[in-house]
Protein backbone atom coordinates (compact mmCIF):
# COMPACT_ATOMS: atom_id res chain seq x y z
CA UNK A 1 0.00 0.00 0.00
CA UNK A 2 1.62 3.30 -1.02
CA UNK A 3 2.70 5.75 1.98
CA UNK A 4 -0.62 8.16 0.89
CA UNK A 5 -3.15 5.44 1.04
CA UNK A 6 -1.75 4.20 4.43
CA UNK A 7 -2.52 8.17 5.85
CA UNK A 8 -6.01 8.49 4.53
CA UNK A 9 -6.60 4.73 6.17
CA UNK A 10 -5.13 6.35 9.27
CA UNK A 11 -7.77 9.04 9.28
CA UNK A 12 -10.61 7.26 8.30
CA UNK A 13 -10.63 4.28 10.04
CA UNK A 14 -10.71 5.91 14.02
CA UNK A 15 -14.48 6.90 12.39
CA UNK A 16 -15.67 3.24 11.46
CA UNK A 17 -17.05 2.35 14.51
CA UNK A 18 -18.91 5.78 14.10
CA UNK A 19 -20.16 4.71 10.86
CA UNK A 20 -21.31 1.54 11.99
CA UNK A 21 -23.71 2.64 15.00
CA UNK A 22 -25.22 5.25 12.69
CA UNK A 23 -25.91 2.90 9.20
CA UNK A 24 -25.90 -0.65 10.32
CA UNK A 25 -29.15 -0.76 9.10
CA UNK A 26 -28.60 0.55 6.08
CA UNK A 27 -25.08 -0.22 4.93
CA UNK A 28 -24.42 -3.75 3.58
CA UNK A 29 -21.29 -6.32 5.45
CA UNK A 30 -18.38 -5.03 3.28
CA UNK A 31 -15.83 -7.80 1.70
CA UNK A 32 -13.12 -8.28 3.79
CA UNK A 33 -9.68 -7.72 1.97
CA UNK A 34 -6.76 -9.65 1.02
CA UNK A 35 -2.89 -9.00 0.30
CA UNK A 36 -2.23 -6.26 -2.34
CA UNK A 37 -5.54 -5.25 -2.70
CA UNK A 38 -6.81 -1.89 -1.73
CA UNK A 39 -7.33 -1.33 2.57
CA UNK A 40 -4.65 -4.05 3.19
CA UNK A 41 -2.69 -2.60 5.66
CA UNK A 42 0.45 -0.81 5.25
CA UNK A 43 4.03 -1.74 6.42
CA UNK A 44 3.51 0.68 9.46
CA UNK A 45 0.11 -0.63 10.33
CA UNK A 46 1.08 -4.02 10.54
CA UNK A 47 4.21 -2.58 12.95
CA UNK A 48 2.01 -0.87 15.43
CA UNK A 49 -0.11 -4.21 15.29
CA UNK A 50 3.56 -6.57 16.44
CA UNK A 51 4.54 -3.59 18.71
CA UNK A 52 0.98 -4.04 20.50
CA UNK A 53 1.87 -8.10 20.83
CA UNK A 54 4.93 -7.81 22.16
CA UNK A 55 6.39 -8.29 18.71
CA UNK A 56 4.94 -11.76 18.08
CA UNK A 57 3.52 -11.32 15.07
CA UNK A 58 5.02 -12.82 12.37
CA UNK A 59 4.82 -14.21 8.75
CA UNK A 60 3.88 -17.81 8.80
CA UNK A 61 5.94 -20.26 6.44
CA UNK A 62 5.66 -23.95 6.21
CA UNK A 63 8.69 -25.56 7.31
CA UNK A 64 8.24 -27.80 4.13
CA UNK A 65 9.29 -25.08 2.23
CA UNK A 66 11.91 -23.87 4.38
CA UNK A 67 15.34 -24.37 4.37
CA UNK A 68 17.38 -28.06 4.23
CA UNK A 69 17.66 -28.07 7.88
CA UNK A 70 13.91 -27.01 8.43
CA UNK A 71 12.54 -29.33 6.04
CA UNK A 72 14.62 -31.95 6.79
CA UNK A 73 13.22 -31.83 10.66
CA UNK A 74 9.58 -31.42 9.21
CA UNK A 75 9.93 -34.79 6.95
CA UNK A 76 11.01 -36.01 10.50
CA UNK A 77 8.55 -35.23 12.79
CA UNK A 78 5.79 -35.19 9.89
CA UNK A 79 3.52 -37.79 12.22
CA UNK A 80 4.35 -35.91 15.08
CA UNK A 81 1.26 -34.25 16.25
CA UNK A 82 3.54 -32.22 19.26
CA UNK A 83 5.73 -31.09 16.25
CA UNK A 84 2.84 -29.90 13.79
CA UNK A 85 0.75 -28.68 16.62
CA UNK A 86 4.12 -25.84 17.56
CA UNK A 87 4.01 -24.52 13.67
CA UNK A 88 1.53 -21.68 12.77
CA UNK A 89 1.62 -22.91 9.74
CA UNK A 90 0.57 -26.29 9.84
CA UNK A 91 -2.70 -27.97 10.87
CA UNK A 92 -3.11 -31.07 11.71
CA UNK A 93 -5.03 -32.86 8.98
CA UNK A 94 -3.42 -31.21 5.13
CA UNK A 95 -6.47 -31.07 3.66
CA UNK A 96 -9.90 -32.61 2.42
CA UNK A 97 -10.60 -33.59 -0.58
CA UNK A 98 -12.54 -31.54 -2.93
CA UNK A 99 -12.89 -28.78 0.13
CA UNK A 100 -9.46 -27.27 1.24
CA UNK A 101 -5.96 -27.88 1.77
CA UNK A 102 -3.67 -26.56 4.83
CA UNK A 103 -2.28 -23.12 3.80
CA UNK A 104 -0.68 -20.61 6.24
CA UNK A 105 -1.97 -17.40 7.19
CA UNK A 106 -1.03 -14.00 5.44
CA UNK A 107 0.37 -12.97 9.24
CA UNK A 108 0.05 -14.59 12.27
CA UNK A 109 0.41 -12.70 15.90
CA UNK A 110 1.50 -15.50 18.71
CA UNK A 111 -0.85 -14.70 21.68
CA UNK A 112 0.18 -15.16 25.11
CA UNK A 113 -2.60 -13.60 27.04
CA UNK A 114 -6.29 -12.28 25.96
CA UNK A 115 -5.03 -8.80 25.74
CA UNK A 116 -2.74 -10.32 22.81
CA UNK A 117 -6.04 -11.62 21.54
CA UNK A 118 -7.94 -8.52 21.55
CA UNK A 119 -5.11 -6.39 19.74
CA UNK A 120 -5.29 -8.66 16.82
CA UNK A 121 -9.07 -8.73 17.15
CA UNK A 122 -9.50 -4.99 17.23
CA UNK A 123 -7.21 -4.67 14.20
CA UNK A 124 -8.60 -7.86 11.98
CA UNK A 125 -12.07 -5.69 12.64
CA UNK A 126 -10.70 -2.20 11.59
CA UNK A 127 -9.39 -3.60 8.36
CA UNK A 128 -12.08 -5.46 7.60
CA UNK A 129 -9.46 -8.63 7.54
CA UNK A 130 -10.19 -12.36 7.43
CA UNK A 131 -9.76 -14.07 11.19
CA UNK A 132 -8.48 -17.53 11.58
CA UNK A 133 -8.66 -19.01 14.92
CA UNK A 134 -5.89 -21.87 15.76
CA UNK A 135 -5.05 -24.00 19.28
CA UNK A 136 -4.82 -27.74 18.70
CA UNK A 137 -5.48 -27.25 14.92
CA UNK A 138 -7.41 -30.43 14.74
CA UNK A 139 -10.30 -29.10 12.79
CA UNK A 140 -11.16 -31.66 9.84
CA UNK A 141 -13.19 -29.07 7.96
CA UNK A 142 -9.81 -26.30 7.86
CA UNK A 143 -11.89 -24.24 10.15
CA UNK A 144 -8.03 -23.21 11.67
CA UNK A 145 -6.51 -21.76 8.76
CA UNK A 146 -7.63 -19.60 5.86
CA UNK A 147 -5.47 -18.01 3.02
CA UNK A 148 -5.09 -14.63 3.12
CA UNK A 149 -6.55 -14.04 6.64
CA UNK A 150 -4.88 -12.80 10.14
CA UNK A 151 -4.23 -16.14 12.03
CA UNK A 152 -4.67 -15.82 16.01
CA UNK A 153 -2.44 -18.34 17.60
CA UNK A 154 -2.92 -19.73 20.86
CA UNK A 155 -0.66 -22.29 21.72
CA UNK A 156 1.57 -20.35 23.90
CA UNK A 157 -1.48 -19.58 26.12
CA UNK A 158 -1.14 -23.49 27.68
CA UNK A 159 -1.61 -22.60 31.51
CA UNK A 160 -3.11 -25.31 33.50
CA UNK A 161 -4.78 -24.17 37.27
CA UNK A 162 -6.26 -26.64 39.09
CA UNK A 163 -8.79 -25.46 41.67
CA UNK A 164 -9.98 -27.62 44.72
CA UNK A 165 -12.95 -25.22 44.88
CA UNK A 166 -14.19 -22.80 42.33
CA UNK A 167 -16.91 -20.35 41.80
CA UNK A 168 -17.28 -18.65 38.68
CA UNK A 169 -17.03 -15.32 38.30
CA UNK A 170 -19.40 -12.83 39.82
CA UNK A 171 -21.96 -16.12 40.53
CA UNK A 172 -24.53 -15.63 42.67
CA UNK A 173 -25.26 -15.37 45.96
CA UNK A 174 -24.78 -19.16 47.21
CA UNK A 175 -23.40 -20.60 44.65
CA UNK A 176 -20.72 -23.88 45.91
CA UNK A 177 -17.52 -24.21 44.89
CA UNK A 178 -16.33 -26.91 43.20
CA UNK A 179 -13.49 -28.69 42.50
CA UNK A 180 -11.81 -27.46 38.81
CA UNK A 181 -9.50 -26.91 36.11
CA UNK A 182 -8.91 -23.89 34.21
CA UNK A 183 -7.00 -24.16 31.06
CA UNK A 184 -5.37 -21.83 28.56
CA UNK A 185 -6.81 -22.17 24.88
CA UNK A 186 -3.66 -23.13 23.59
CA UNK A 187 -3.31 -26.08 26.06
CA UNK A 188 -3.84 -29.98 24.83
CA UNK A 189 -5.63 -32.47 26.63
CA UNK A 190 -2.78 -34.40 27.95
CA UNK A 191 -1.87 -31.07 29.71
CA UNK A 192 -5.27 -31.29 31.56
CA UNK A 193 -4.81 -35.05 32.31
CA UNK A 194 -1.10 -34.70 33.33
CA UNK A 195 -2.39 -31.94 35.47
CA UNK A 196 -5.55 -33.32 36.83
CA UNK A 197 -5.16 -36.89 36.80
CA UNK A 198 -1.48 -38.32 37.10
CA UNK A 199 -1.17 -35.24 39.76
CA UNK A 200 -3.86 -34.95 41.88
CA UNK A 201 -5.96 -37.95 40.97
CA UNK A 202 -8.82 -36.46 39.75
CA UNK A 203 -11.14 -36.76 36.27
CA UNK A 204 -11.45 -33.87 33.88
CA UNK A 205 -13.91 -34.66 30.79
CA UNK A 206 -11.73 -34.13 27.87
CA UNK A 207 -10.71 -35.91 24.61
CA UNK A 208 -9.15 -39.03 23.23
CA UNK A 209 -6.77 -38.28 21.57
CA UNK A 210 -4.29 -35.96 24.23
CA UNK A 211 -2.98 -33.71 21.10
CA UNK A 212 -6.35 -32.40 20.34
CA UNK A 213 -6.94 -28.96 21.74
CA UNK A 214 -8.78 -28.01 24.99
CA UNK A 215 -11.06 -25.07 23.26
CA UNK A 216 -11.59 -26.41 19.94
CA UNK A 217 -12.90 -29.68 21.63
CA UNK A 218 -14.97 -28.00 24.42
CA UNK A 219 -16.69 -25.76 22.33
CA UNK A 220 -17.47 -28.18 19.42
CA UNK A 221 -19.62 -30.57 21.85
CA UNK A 222 -16.65 -32.47 22.83
CA UNK A 223 -16.56 -36.55 23.55
CA UNK A 224 -13.89 -38.51 25.17
CA UNK A 225 -13.62 -42.79 26.04
CA UNK A 226 -15.31 -42.12 29.09
CA UNK A 227 -18.26 -39.83 27.98
CA UNK A 228 -20.94 -42.45 28.26
CA UNK A 229 -19.56 -42.14 32.16
CA UNK A 230 -19.28 -38.46 32.56
CA UNK A 231 -21.22 -36.79 29.17
CA UNK A 232 -19.61 -34.53 26.93
CA UNK A 233 -16.73 -32.36 27.45
CA UNK A 234 -18.70 -28.88 26.88
CA UNK A 235 -21.48 -30.09 29.66
CA UNK A 236 -18.51 -29.24 32.31
CA UNK A 237 -17.70 -25.80 31.14
CA UNK A 238 -18.43 -23.56 34.85
CA UNK A 239 -16.24 -20.36 32.87
CA UNK A 240 -15.16 -18.99 30.12
CA UNK A 241 -12.91 -16.19 28.74
CA UNK A 242 -13.36 -14.64 25.38
CA UNK A 243 -12.47 -11.71 23.28
CA UNK A 244 -15.76 -11.22 21.63
CA UNK A 245 -15.81 -9.25 18.30
CA UNK A 246 -15.90 -5.69 19.47
CA UNK A 247 -12.79 -6.63 21.42
CA UNK A 248 -13.64 -6.72 25.04
CA UNK A 249 -12.12 -9.28 26.84
CA UNK A 250 -15.60 -10.85 29.15
CA UNK A 251 -15.62 -13.54 31.65
CA UNK A 252 -18.88 -15.62 30.60
CA UNK A 253 -20.65 -18.33 32.95
CA UNK A 254 -24.09 -18.77 33.72
CA UNK A 255 -24.82 -15.70 35.52
CA UNK A 256 -23.13 -13.30 33.39
CA UNK A 257 -23.66 -13.46 29.48
CA UNK A 258 -25.48 -16.38 29.69
CA UNK A 259 -26.28 -16.96 26.25
CA UNK A 260 -22.83 -16.24 24.76
CA UNK A 261 -22.06 -19.05 27.77
CA UNK A 262 -24.64 -21.34 26.59
CA UNK A 263 -23.67 -21.08 23.15
CA UNK A 264 -19.67 -21.49 23.62
CA UNK A 265 -21.05 -25.03 25.15
CA UNK A 266 -21.08 -26.67 21.65
CA UNK A 267 -22.09 -23.96 19.78
CA UNK A 268 -18.87 -23.90 18.07
CA UNK A 269 -16.34 -21.06 19.54
CA UNK A 270 -14.83 -19.60 17.19
CA UNK A 271 -18.10 -18.17 15.46
CA UNK A 272 -18.51 -16.18 18.46
CA UNK A 273 -14.72 -15.19 19.61
CA UNK A 274 -11.83 -16.21 20.19
CA UNK A 275 -11.93 -17.92 23.49
CA UNK A 276 -8.42 -17.81 26.10
CA UNK A 277 -9.52 -19.67 28.65
CA UNK A 278 -11.82 -22.39 29.70
CA UNK A 279 -12.77 -23.44 33.96
CA UNK A 280 -13.96 -26.77 33.63
CA UNK A 281 -15.77 -29.27 36.99
CA UNK A 282 -13.54 -31.95 37.85
CA UNK A 283 -14.39 -35.25 39.82
CA UNK A 284 -13.32 -38.29 41.56
CA UNK A 285 -11.35 -40.73 39.84
CA UNK A 286 -12.58 -44.43 39.93
CA UNK A 287 -10.50 -46.97 41.13
CA UNK A 288 -9.27 -48.58 37.32
CA UNK A 289 -9.54 -47.72 33.54
CA UNK A 290 -8.76 -50.59 31.02
CA UNK A 291 -9.40 -51.73 27.54
CA UNK A 292 -10.71 -54.66 26.03
CA UNK A 293 -9.97 -55.89 22.21
CA UNK A 294 -11.60 -58.78 20.26
CA UNK A 295 -11.55 -59.99 16.33
CA UNK A 296 -13.88 -62.29 14.85
CA UNK A 297 -14.91 -63.04 11.24
CA UNK A 298 -17.91 -64.58 9.54
CA UNK A 299 -17.67 -67.08 7.00
CA UNK A 300 -20.81 -66.20 5.51
CA UNK A 301 -22.77 -63.56 4.79
CA UNK A 302 -25.57 -64.99 6.34
CA UNK A 303 -23.43 -65.61 9.40
CA UNK A 304 -22.09 -61.55 8.72
CA UNK A 305 -25.50 -60.42 9.66
CA UNK A 306 -26.27 -62.44 12.13
CA UNK A 307 -22.91 -61.37 13.89
CA UNK A 308 -23.61 -57.76 13.74
CA UNK A 309 -27.24 -58.26 15.24
CA UNK A 310 -25.75 -60.09 18.37
CA UNK A 311 -22.76 -57.49 18.66
CA UNK A 312 -25.63 -54.84 19.11
CA UNK A 313 -28.06 -56.73 21.41
CA UNK A 314 -24.88 -57.72 23.55
CA UNK A 315 -23.85 -54.41 23.60
CA UNK A 316 -27.64 -52.91 24.64
CA UNK A 317 -27.66 -55.90 27.31
CA UNK A 318 -24.38 -55.92 28.57
CA UNK A 319 -22.30 -52.74 27.18
CA UNK A 320 -24.58 -49.97 26.69
CA UNK A 321 -23.43 -47.82 30.26
CA UNK A 322 -21.48 -45.99 32.43
CA UNK A 323 -18.47 -48.23 32.61
CA UNK A 324 -18.19 -48.72 29.00
CA UNK A 325 -16.44 -46.77 25.62
CA UNK A 326 -14.93 -46.61 22.73
CA UNK A 327 -15.36 -48.62 19.58
CA UNK A 328 -16.90 -51.58 17.79
CA UNK A 329 -15.75 -51.23 13.93
CA UNK A 330 -17.27 -53.57 11.25
CA UNK A 331 -14.67 -53.74 8.57
CA UNK A 332 -14.22 -55.81 5.32
CA UNK A 333 -13.93 -59.00 4.68
CA UNK A 334 -17.25 -59.64 7.30
CA UNK A 335 -14.77 -58.60 10.36
CA UNK A 336 -15.67 -57.47 13.80
CA UNK A 337 -12.96 -55.47 15.68
CA UNK A 338 -13.64 -54.41 19.01
CA UNK A 339 -11.04 -52.22 20.81
CA UNK A 340 -13.05 -50.91 23.92
CA UNK A 341 -12.39 -49.13 27.00
CA UNK A 342 -13.66 -49.47 30.47
CA UNK A 343 -13.67 -47.81 33.55
CA UNK A 344 -14.32 -48.67 37.77
CA UNK A 345 -14.28 -52.47 36.38
CA UNK A 346 -11.62 -54.90 37.51
CA UNK A 347 -9.61 -57.03 34.56
CA UNK A 348 -11.73 -60.15 35.68
CA UNK A 349 -15.32 -57.85 35.95
CA UNK A 350 -14.42 -56.89 32.30
CA UNK A 351 -13.37 -60.20 31.24
CA UNK A 352 -16.60 -61.80 33.01
CA UNK A 353 -19.06 -59.03 31.34
CA UNK A 354 -17.89 -60.64 27.64
CA UNK A 355 -18.22 -64.53 28.69
CA UNK A 356 -21.62 -64.74 27.13
CA UNK A 357 -20.60 -63.21 23.82
CA UNK A 358 -17.59 -65.23 23.42
CA UNK A 359 -19.78 -68.52 24.51
CA UNK A 360 -22.17 -67.56 21.74
CA UNK A 361 -19.37 -67.01 19.10
CA UNK A 362 -17.72 -70.80 20.18
CA UNK A 363 -21.07 -72.33 19.62
CA UNK A 364 -21.15 -71.43 16.41
CA UNK A 365 -18.75 -72.87 13.98
CA UNK A 366 -19.46 -70.00 11.19
CA UNK A 367 -16.93 -67.75 13.29
CA UNK A 368 -12.89 -67.41 13.92
CA UNK A 369 -11.55 -65.55 16.22
CA UNK A 370 -8.96 -63.69 14.76
CA UNK A 371 -7.49 -62.32 17.77
CA UNK A 372 -8.96 -63.52 20.87
CA UNK A 373 -10.23 -61.42 23.92
CA UNK A 374 -7.21 -59.20 25.44
CA UNK A 375 -8.65 -57.60 28.52
CA UNK A 376 -6.04 -55.30 30.36
CA UNK A 377 -6.77 -52.89 33.29
CA UNK A 378 -4.66 -50.52 34.98
CA UNK A 379 -4.87 -47.87 38.06
CA UNK A 380 -7.02 -44.88 36.50
CA UNK A 381 -4.04 -42.33 38.20
CA UNK A 382 -1.71 -43.77 35.29
CA UNK A 383 -4.47 -43.80 32.93
CA UNK A 384 -2.02 -40.71 30.70
CA UNK A 385 0.80 -41.02 32.66
CA UNK A 386 3.69 -40.98 30.03
CA UNK A 387 5.92 -42.43 32.53
CA UNK A 388 4.28 -45.54 33.36
CA UNK A 389 3.63 -45.91 29.95
CA UNK A 390 6.96 -46.11 28.78
CA UNK A 391 7.93 -48.35 32.14
CA UNK A 392 5.01 -50.60 31.13
CA UNK A 393 3.63 -50.96 27.81
CA UNK A 394 5.43 -48.79 25.38
CA UNK A 395 3.48 -50.61 22.39
CA UNK A 396 1.00 -48.58 23.38
CA UNK A 397 1.84 -45.17 22.88
CA UNK A 398 3.93 -42.96 20.52
CA UNK A 399 6.03 -40.17 21.97
CA UNK A 400 7.08 -36.48 21.06
CA UNK A 401 10.74 -37.76 19.56
CA UNK A 402 12.40 -34.16 19.43
CA UNK A 403 15.06 -32.94 21.98
CA UNK A 404 13.64 -31.43 25.47
CA UNK A 405 10.17 -32.41 24.63
CA UNK A 406 7.81 -32.26 27.59
CA UNK A 407 7.96 -35.83 29.07
CA UNK A 408 4.09 -36.06 29.38
CA UNK A 409 3.92 -35.71 25.61
CA UNK A 410 2.70 -38.91 24.21
CA UNK A 411 -0.42 -40.27 22.55
CA UNK A 412 -2.17 -43.19 21.35
CA UNK A 413 -0.24 -45.00 18.72
CA UNK A 414 -3.64 -45.96 17.06
CA UNK A 415 -4.20 -41.62 16.98
CA UNK A 416 -0.96 -41.58 15.29
CA UNK A 417 -1.75 -42.19 11.75
CA UNK A 418 -4.27 -39.55 12.09
CA UNK A 419 -1.25 -36.80 11.55
CA UNK A 420 -1.37 -34.96 9.07
CA UNK A 421 -3.71 -37.01 6.75
CA UNK A 422 -5.55 -35.75 3.90
CA UNK A 423 -9.17 -36.74 4.29
CA UNK A 424 -10.85 -38.04 0.73
CA UNK A 425 -14.29 -38.34 2.57
CA UNK A 426 -15.68 -38.26 5.55
CA UNK A 427 -19.63 -38.76 7.56
CA UNK A 428 -21.01 -39.96 10.14
CA UNK A 429 -24.37 -40.46 11.69
CA UNK A 430 -26.05 -40.29 15.52
CA UNK A 431 -27.43 -43.94 15.31
CA UNK A 432 -31.04 -43.82 17.72
CA UNK A 433 -31.48 -46.26 20.58
CA UNK A 434 -34.54 -47.59 18.82
CA UNK A 435 -32.22 -49.54 16.39
CA UNK A 436 -31.09 -51.65 19.57
CA UNK A 437 -35.00 -53.09 19.90
CA UNK A 438 -35.89 -56.12 19.27
CA UNK A 439 -37.53 -54.73 16.47
CA UNK A 440 -35.41 -52.23 15.45
CA UNK A 441 -31.99 -54.10 15.58
CA UNK A 442 -32.56 -56.75 12.17
CA UNK A 443 -32.86 -53.79 10.17
CA UNK A 444 -29.96 -51.70 11.99
CA UNK A 445 -27.75 -54.99 11.28
CA UNK A 446 -28.67 -55.26 7.28
CA UNK A 447 -27.65 -51.74 7.24
CA UNK A 448 -24.77 -51.83 8.72
CA UNK A 449 -23.67 -54.86 6.20
CA UNK A 450 -24.45 -52.75 3.57
CA UNK A 451 -22.41 -49.93 4.62
CA UNK A 452 -19.28 -52.09 5.57
CA UNK A 453 -19.70 -53.64 2.06
CA UNK A 454 -18.42 -50.07 0.72
CA UNK A 455 -16.34 -48.93 3.63
CA UNK A 456 -15.76 -49.78 7.29
CA UNK A 457 -17.91 -48.21 9.72
CA UNK A 458 -17.15 -47.41 13.45
CA UNK A 459 -19.45 -47.03 16.46
CA UNK A 460 -18.03 -44.80 18.75
CA UNK A 461 -20.22 -45.86 21.72
CA UNK A 462 -18.83 -43.15 24.00
CA UNK A 463 -20.02 -40.36 21.68
CA UNK A 464 -23.53 -41.13 21.42
CA UNK A 465 -25.52 -40.86 25.78
CA UNK A 466 -27.95 -43.03 25.31
CA UNK A 467 -26.66 -45.54 28.36
CA UNK A 468 -25.58 -42.43 30.11
CA UNK A 469 -26.48 -41.51 34.06
CA UNK A 470 -29.21 -39.58 34.19
CA UNK A 471 -27.08 -36.52 35.82
CA UNK A 472 -24.58 -36.67 32.80
CA UNK A 473 -27.80 -36.58 30.56
CA UNK A 474 -29.17 -33.54 32.39
CA UNK A 475 -25.76 -31.38 31.90
CA UNK A 476 -25.59 -32.32 28.12
CA UNK A 477 -29.40 -30.91 27.66
CA UNK A 478 -28.13 -27.96 29.10
CA UNK A 479 -25.72 -27.06 26.17
CA UNK A 480 -26.09 -26.42 22.18
CA UNK A 481 -25.32 -29.76 21.07
CA UNK A 482 -28.32 -31.64 18.79
CA UNK A 483 -30.15 -32.75 21.27
CA UNK A 484 -30.40 -36.04 19.06
CA UNK A 485 -27.28 -36.82 21.08
CA UNK A 486 -28.65 -37.85 23.71
CA UNK A 487 -31.07 -40.65 22.32
CA UNK A 488 -27.48 -41.63 20.60
CA UNK A 489 -26.28 -44.91 21.13
CA UNK A 490 -23.38 -44.58 19.53
CA UNK A 491 -22.09 -42.23 16.59
CA UNK A 492 -21.01 -43.92 13.12
CA UNK A 493 -18.10 -43.01 11.65
CA UNK A 494 -17.26 -43.60 8.03
CA UNK A 495 -14.28 -41.98 6.71
CA UNK A 496 -10.85 -42.92 4.09
CA UNK A 497 -7.83 -40.40 3.78
CA UNK A 498 -3.87 -40.76 2.46
CA UNK A 499 -1.01 -39.99 3.71
CA UNK A 500 0.02 -35.84 4.41
CA UNK A 501 0.27 -33.50 1.32
CA UNK A 502 1.06 -29.98 3.06
CA UNK A 503 2.75 -28.23 0.05
CA UNK A 504 6.55 -28.64 0.19
CA UNK A 505 6.42 -32.18 2.08
CA UNK A 506 6.63 -34.27 -1.33
CA UNK A 507 3.01 -36.12 -1.02
CA UNK A 508 0.44 -35.95 -3.91
CA UNK A 509 -3.22 -36.50 -3.91
CA UNK A 510 -3.87 -39.27 -6.46
CA UNK A 511 -7.49 -38.25 -7.35
CA UNK A 512 -8.51 -41.24 -8.76
CA UNK A 513 -8.02 -42.83 -5.15
CA UNK A 514 -9.69 -39.26 -3.45
CA UNK A 515 -12.67 -39.63 -6.06
CA UNK A 516 -13.25 -43.13 -5.89
CA UNK A 517 -12.94 -43.05 -1.64
CA UNK A 518 -15.09 -40.58 -1.47
CA UNK A 519 -18.04 -42.35 -3.63
CA UNK A 520 -17.52 -45.44 -1.21
CA UNK A 521 -18.28 -43.25 1.91
CA UNK A 522 -21.29 -42.04 0.15
CA UNK A 523 -22.70 -45.22 -0.33
CA UNK A 524 -21.87 -46.57 3.08
CA UNK A 525 -22.76 -43.28 4.62
CA UNK A 526 -26.67 -43.59 2.47
CA UNK A 527 -27.00 -47.61 3.62
CA UNK A 528 -26.98 -45.94 7.27
CA UNK A 529 -29.58 -43.42 6.41
CA UNK A 530 -32.24 -45.82 5.47
CA UNK A 531 -32.43 -46.99 9.42
CA UNK A 532 -31.25 -42.88 10.55
CA UNK A 533 -33.20 -40.78 8.21
CA UNK A 534 -32.61 -37.73 10.55
CA UNK A 535 -29.05 -36.60 10.07
CA UNK A 536 -28.35 -35.53 13.33
CA UNK A 537 -24.19 -35.16 14.17
CA UNK A 538 -21.11 -34.61 15.75
CA UNK A 539 -20.04 -30.89 14.49
CA UNK A 540 -16.48 -31.92 15.49
CA UNK A 541 -16.53 -35.50 13.03
CA UNK A 542 -19.02 -35.22 10.41
CA UNK A 543 -18.56 -34.83 6.39
CA UNK A 544 -17.17 -31.03 5.59
CA UNK A 545 -20.49 -30.94 1.97
CA UNK A 546 -23.04 -32.11 5.23
CA UNK A 547 -26.40 -31.49 3.99
CA UNK A 548 -28.97 -28.80 5.34
CA UNK A 549 -25.87 -28.80 8.28
CA UNK A 550 -27.52 -26.08 10.38
CA UNK A 551 -30.46 -28.98 11.27
CA UNK A 552 -27.43 -31.56 11.31
CA UNK A 553 -25.59 -29.87 13.83
CA UNK A 554 -27.65 -28.29 16.11
CA UNK A 555 -30.81 -28.89 15.15
CA UNK A 556 -33.97 -27.31 17.44
CA UNK A 557 -30.64 -25.14 18.88
CA UNK A 558 -29.85 -23.36 16.07
CA UNK A 559 -32.10 -20.43 16.06
CA UNK A 560 -30.77 -19.43 19.49
CA UNK A 561 -27.89 -20.02 18.70
CA UNK A 562 -28.42 -17.36 15.46
CA UNK A 563 -29.26 -14.97 18.64
CA UNK A 564 -26.56 -14.98 19.93
CA UNK A 565 -24.45 -14.89 16.93
CA UNK A 566 -26.49 -11.69 15.89
CA UNK A 567 -25.54 -9.72 19.23
CA UNK A 568 -22.24 -11.04 19.98
CA UNK A 569 -20.94 -10.65 16.44
CA UNK A 570 -23.90 -8.80 14.77
CA UNK A 571 -21.42 -8.08 11.69
CA UNK A 572 -19.95 -11.47 10.92
CA UNK A 573 -15.89 -11.04 12.43
CA UNK A 574 -15.86 -14.90 13.25
CA UNK A 575 -16.51 -16.97 10.19
CA UNK A 576 -16.17 -20.72 9.81
CA UNK A 577 -17.00 -23.57 7.48
CA UNK A 578 -20.30 -24.27 8.45
CA UNK A 579 -20.28 -22.45 11.64
CA UNK A 580 -23.26 -20.48 13.11
CA UNK A 581 -24.03 -17.71 11.09
CA UNK A 582 -21.77 -18.30 7.59
CA UNK A 583 -24.43 -18.74 5.28
CA UNK A 584 -23.79 -15.09 5.34
CA UNK A 585 -20.53 -15.08 3.70
CA UNK A 586 -18.81 -17.21 0.66
CA UNK A 587 -17.91 -20.47 1.46
CA UNK A 588 -14.09 -18.95 1.99
CA UNK A 589 -15.33 -15.94 4.29
CA UNK A 590 -14.23 -13.13 2.10
CA UNK A 591 -17.60 -11.64 1.01
CA UNK A 592 -21.27 -11.41 2.24
CA UNK A 593 -23.53 -13.41 0.78
CA UNK A 594 -27.51 -11.73 0.37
Amino acid sequence: MKRRDCLKAGLVLPLLPLLSKTTATLAPRLPRVRPGSAGWPCDAEWARLSRAVGGRLSIPQSPFLGDATARAEALAQIRNPFYIGDQPALTQTSGYYGAWRSVPSARAVAATGSADVAAAVDFARRHRLRLAIKGGGHSYHGTSCAPDSLLVWTRAMNQVEVHDAFIPHNARPGTAAEPAVSLGAGAMWIDAYDAVTTRRGRYVQGGGCTSVGVAGLVTGGGFGSFSKAYGSAASHLLEAEVVTADGRVRVVNADNDAELFWALKGGGGASFGVVTRLTLRTHALPDTFGGVTLAVRADTDDAWQALVGEMLRFYRDALCNRHWGEQIAFRGERTLRVSMVFQGLAKDDAEAVWAPFLAWLQARPAYRLLEPLQALALPARHMWDAEFFRAHAPQFIAEDTRAGAPPRHMLWKGDQSQVGWFLHGYASVWLPSALLSDAGRTAAATAICAAAAHMDVELHCNKGLFGAPAEALAAARDTATHPGVLDAFALALIGTASRPVYPGCGGEVDDGDARWGAVRVGRAYAALREVAPDPATYVSECDYFQPQWQQAFWGPHYPRLQAAKRRYDPDGLFVIHHGVGSEGWSGDGFTPQG
